[in-house]
């Protein structure tokens, strides 16, 4: 196929604009799948998506339409899986910029827009949902119009669900959005967007050729690792792996080479000829920047391994996650993980049960501070334990984050109360339309990390979108807070707080514990400790045999004897007695309100 006839693009929107229906509509008009295997949110393929209504990966697949070869790459539209959305951006020429006719434009709808213009690709706006009884077209068109600065004139104005419209888009994708730019006779240089594990055949990376041609059998090697494969089969991707002799300059493809090990492939590599090899890669999207840090532990200990080759596998399908190594002293062997928000981990969590089959732990989140030693070190600590000894530390830095909030103007109030009790500082607010205000903030990240976008979601009745990035680090008052069980501190639910916040966090935290842990034979004292100091107590009361109920007369002292006797094992079993903490208490700690 010639170059001049191919065209890439990808959809950005907020999320639940209908980016996953447009994109159905597009393979039913070209008639890319038949109608007997169609089906709503076909390209969200995995269980989880079609339960929770997000897409959580990118998928690509090709569609023709005359003549022309269309490859779509779709995108998540969740803030957490913005990494997804900035490879696919990465490999195309244009964006279809979808909005919602009854929400108007998001603060995600925004960032994704911005990253789109920076990489300079051509966006055709569409307004979606207009068959709704509460769309508002004509206040959302200028919405658009705003932002992007185009003809009210040039916005499609469809309903993907009933396909109102749709069909005009082909014809705007295949003359407004450019031909891909490269030389077919150069050296092969193709970057690598996606990989997935196949327990049969390996790794199969997904990949856009920039430059030169890729063929059959022919011998690759790996820029960035510096391993060589043979192209054992190339092909195009439609919604099953479609098998070629060559794939073209421009195109988009796979590759499976026989790749066994996670490791030896990175998403943003570059595939070149090993006979002919590239000079220099392809200047890729940015290093994942991992914003919350968790441990995650095997239930049983003697799993580590398994769960270390489970990682390596999962890590090769979602390019955002990274782990190292790390142990508990309650939990023993595990990895410290880190992901792009709270969501992004709960989704990894299930994944992995749900695909893997594999059963972790998963402590208090917590996000990466520098830690200024007085030294003249700098630390990067992402785990409390990993912090040094009080009298070492000068002061301690955290990150900080610009939240940008879109919301109804008649949530003001409360958005920016929430904003406030989260340590949040206003640096502007503007009003976009009569009735919808944006709204800026500098806020520490470790405060949204556990439920602020769910309090937002709340306290708007959904209408709020919240978008942010990271700013800056700055000093920060923050203490160490241990949970003592019984005398002995549970590493894993140590955290970095906010002194402020410190005595009110510890309380909820003793109230809570005292709630799931267990009854023992002995008293179990739960504490909350900054350093030496207690600042909160609970106690889970025994459970205690009636011993004296033997005893039906005779003298007090055969009653005390026994009491006694009683008493002092009680003392010796809580010298040497383990106190074991279940999954939900971890999990209830985040969910502290």
């Amino acid at each position: 196929m010639d170059m001049k006839n191919i065209r890439n693009f990808c959809i950005i929107a907020h999320i639940d604009h209908g980016k996953s229906t447009l994109a159905d509509r597009l393979l039913e008009l070209t008639k890319t799948l038949s109608e007997r295997d169609m089906e709503a949110q076909v390209l969200d393929d995995m269980d989880l998506e079609r339960e929770k209504g997000i897409t959580i990966k990118s998928h690509a697949i090709q569609m023709q339409y005359k003549g022309h070869i269309l490859n779509l790459i779709d995108t998540p539209g969740h803030v957490d899986f913005s990494y997804e959305v900035s490879r696919s951006i990465a490999s195309c020429e244009g964006a279809l910029l979808v909005v919602d006719a009854s929400q108007g434009v998001q603060a995600q709808t925004i960032a994704n827009l911005y990253q789109a213009i920076d990489h300079g690709l051509e966006i055709i706006p569409i307004l979606n949902k207009i068959d709704m009884d509460s769309a508002q077209p004509d206040v959302v068109a200028d919405q658009i119009v705003d932002l992007i600065g185009c003809n009210p004139d040039d916005i499609f104005r469809i309903s993907a669900r009933t396909g109102e419209g749709v069909e005009p888009i082909l014809d705007a994708i295949v003359e407004k959005i450019p031909a891909p730019q490269g030389d077919p006779d150069a050296p092969l240089q193709a970057l690598i967007f996606d990989s997935v594990f196949n327990p049969f055949r390996g790794v199969i990376a997904y990949f856009k050729v920039k430059n030169g041609t890729l063929h059959k059998g022919q011998k690759v090697k790996f820029f960035n690792t510096g391993m060589d494969y043979d192209a054992e089969e190339i092909g195009i991707l439609r919604m099953k792996l479609v098998p070629t002799s060559e794939v073209g300059c421009g195109d988009v493809g796979y590759i499976i080479s026989g790749i066994k090990s996670a490791a030896e492939v990175k998403v943003g590599d570059t595939i070149t000829g090993y006979d002919n090899p590239c000079t220099e890669a392809i200047a890729g999207f940015e290093e994942v920047k991992p914003m919350v840090f968790a441990g995650m532990y095997p239930v049983q200990a003697d799993k580590f391994e398994e769960l270390r080759t489970v990682l390596e596998k999962f890590q090769l399908n979602d390019a955002s996650f990274v782990y190292e190594p790390e142990s508990s002293l309650a939990l023993g062997s595990g990895f410290r993980c880190g992901f792009l928000g709270l969501l992004h981990l709960e989704i990894v969590q299930e994944r992995l049960f749900r695909e893997f089959d594999m059963d972790v732990i998963t402590t208090v989140p917590n996000v990466s501070y520098k830690v200024y030693t007085t030294q003249g070190e700098v630390l990067d600590v992402h785990n409390p334990s990993g912090l040094p000894a009080p009298t070492l530390i000068d002061h301690i830095e955290e990150p900080y984050i610009r939240a940008q909030i879109i919301s109804k103007a008649e949530f003001f109030g409360p958005v920016m109360k929430l904003c406030l009790d989260k340590r949040g500082t206003l640096v502007s607010q503007h009003y976009i339309t009569s009735d919808r205000v944006e709204l800026n903030y500098d806020m520490p990240l470790s405060e949204i990390v556990f439920d602020f976008y769910d309090k937002l979601k709340s306290i708007s009745k959904g209408y709020a979108s919240f978008d942010y990035h990271i700013s800056d680090y700055r000093p920060a008052r923050l203490v160490k807070l241990d949970i003592l069980l019984n005398g002995e501190p549970a590493d894993a639910l140590s955290t970095l707080i906010h002194e402020d916040n410190a005595y009110d966090f510890g309380r909820k935290m003793c109230v809570k514990l005292k709630d799931l842990i267990p009854r023992q034979q002995f008293d179990i004292p739960i504490q909350a400790a900054i350093g030496a100091k207690i600042i909160a107590r609970e106690t889970v009361k025994q459970v205690r045999k009636d011993v004296t109920a033997k005893c039906y007369g005779g003298d007090v002292t055969r009653k005390r004897k026994l009491l006694e006797k009683q008493k002092e094992g009680k003392k010796r079993m809580r010298q040497i007695g383990k106190v074991q903490v279940p999954q939900s208490a971890f999990m209830a700690v985040l969910k502290l309100d």
